[in-house]
């Protein structure tokens, strides 16, 4: 099978991953493959941080993908990412346009990048309902009931993903199950990295710069829309601490407290994920995000070119 290159570009929030994909899908006449979980969203453009201008560089305008693809208070999940990405991979690939994806929602790049097949199975919420209420280890428990090559590939790591790793296994159980078959890639993969205390200190900058852009407003016209409530807490962060200010259970300086520890809390997770990933094989070349912009993207291009030499 013919291999595909795709040149993707990690990190955790506010590392600057869009800034480098841009200037690289310059060089490279690439174009790029968004793998951010809330920026599918319409309307939804400072609390996600589009940044949209940053496409736009040395007079041009660099494509972009899966960004403001389906309209707010919608779902979205891996499976449609993935359908949604190979559907892109494959029309870029077609016309020789290196793909770049660039994003930092590590389960839509895991998905790509180790196969998950088992993504399709669809969501079970009566047995998703049973289970809610179990603790991590007697769901840990149930899955021995199951056979070794069911759950060999199970995420044990979360009560949510034990549930829908006992949901996969129920099905699997029951239906037949033919993946579908995907072109096989070739990644070279690009992970920005920064100091702790930095990253807090750029993610309360950027966090600032956002209130002051009306991140507040976006969110009070999202709901003059009719976008649900419940759905915008559900997207998380900015959505659901702004919510919590609006209906009174915040005021302002509690809630850019409260909302700064939990975005530095998930740009932990993010980094607890990618390294997760490494242990399940990939190769992540890490890079220090806080070099200057000229001298990281010479970096990662020499880097890019002596692989492409092997």
């Amino acid at each position: 099978m013919e291999q595909n290159p795709l040149l993707v570009i990690l990190g955790p929030t506010a590392s600057g991953k869009t800034k480098l994909a841009v200037k690289l899908a310059e060089a490279l006449h690439a174009e790029i493959i968004s793998a951010d979980s809330r920026q599918v969203f319409r309307n939804m453009d400072i609390g996600t941080g589009k940044d949209l201008q940053e496409y736009h560089v040395n007079g041009k305008d660099i494509p972009y993908h899966l960004i403001n693809i389906k309209e707010a208070g919608d779902k979205y999940n891996v499976n449609e990412f993935k359908e949604d990405f190979y559907r892109t991979f494959e029309a870029l690939t077609a016309k020789r346009v290196l793909p770049i994806l660039c994003g930092g929602t590590g389960m839509y790049m895991h998905s790509i990048l180790q196969a998950q097949e088992y993504t399709a199975i669809p969501v079970n919420e009566r047995l998703r309902a049973e289970l809610l209420p179990k603790q991590k280890e007697e769901l840990s428990a149930m899955l021995l009931n199951y056979p070794k090559a069911i759950v060999a590939h199970a995420d044990l790591s979360s009560h949510k993903r034990l549930i829908r790793a006992l949901e996969i296994a129920d099905y699997l159980q029951h239906h037949d199950f033919n993946p579908v078959k995907r072109p096989l890639i070739t990644p070279f993969i690009v992970g920005l990295q920064i100091d702790v205390a930095l990253r807090r200190e750029k993610i309360l900058t950027r966090m600032e710069a956002r209130f002051k852009a009306g991140m507040i407003e976006e969110v009070k016209m999202l709901l003059e829309m009719g976008v649900d409530r419940e759905i915008l807490i559900f997207y998380g962060l900015e959505y659901k601490f702004i919510i919590a200010y609006l209906d009174g259970e915040l005021d302002y300086e509690t809630l850019k407290v409260r909302l700064g520890t939990a975005i530095c809390q998930f740009s932990k997770r993010q980094m607890t994920f990618f390294r997760k990933m490494e242990k399940d094989g990939l190769k992540i070349h890490w890079f220090d995000a806080t070099e200057n912009e000229a001298d990281l993207y010479g970096k990662v291009m020499t880097a890019y070119q002596q692989d492409l030499s092997f």
